[in-house]
């Protein structure tokens, strides 16, 4: 499982034309899930996720977790993040996990995450989503189970 967190001033998603999911300071998650996670490996992500102290205290240290600022959450599918590079010009997304059992594991991120954070918003599994933001900081962290389970 890959997160790729960006720390944002605002950020939202648009389907169609539609806003579907916006939120004010917090986190833009974008998830990848391959075929061998579970829902333990999605736990620990998460919170590993939701206590990221990556938000500024009053000296200015990035000291405050998401909950500490009372921020949002905009969790976003991106099967992308599992693309292979190595061979060729063309990505191989073979690593990616199938959309019934990836889908499955972003519905239940999403209930974690709910579980913990107020305001938690969302793209839509599958679709064709535009995706703007306003990084603050720039501050991007990437997350990789492999790396922290």
């Amino acid at each position: 499982m890959r997160f790729v967190i960006q720390r944002v001033g605002h950020a939202s998603v648009t389907i169609d034309d539609v806003v579907t999911g916006e939120i004010r300071k917090g986190m833009l998650v974008l998830i990848g899930v391959a075929d061998t996670d579970t829902a333990e490996i999605a736990d620990k992500m998460v919170k590993k996720l939701l206590g990221l102290r990556i938000f500024e205290d009053a000296q200015g240290k990035t000291n405050l977790s998401l909950r500490d600022v009372d921020g949002e959450l905009l969790l976003v599918s991106q099967f992308t993040l599992y693309a292979d590079c190595k061979k060729g010009n063309r990505p191989s997304f073979v690593k990616a996990g199938k959309p019934d059992m990836a889908n499955e594991m972003y519905n239940y991120i999403i209930r974690k995450c709910k579980e913990e954070i107020k305001s938690v918003k969302t793209g839509v599994f599958g679709a064709d989503m535009k995706v703007a933001l306003q990084n603050d900081g720039p501050f991007t962290i990437v997350l990789d189970s492999d790396e922290i389970c």
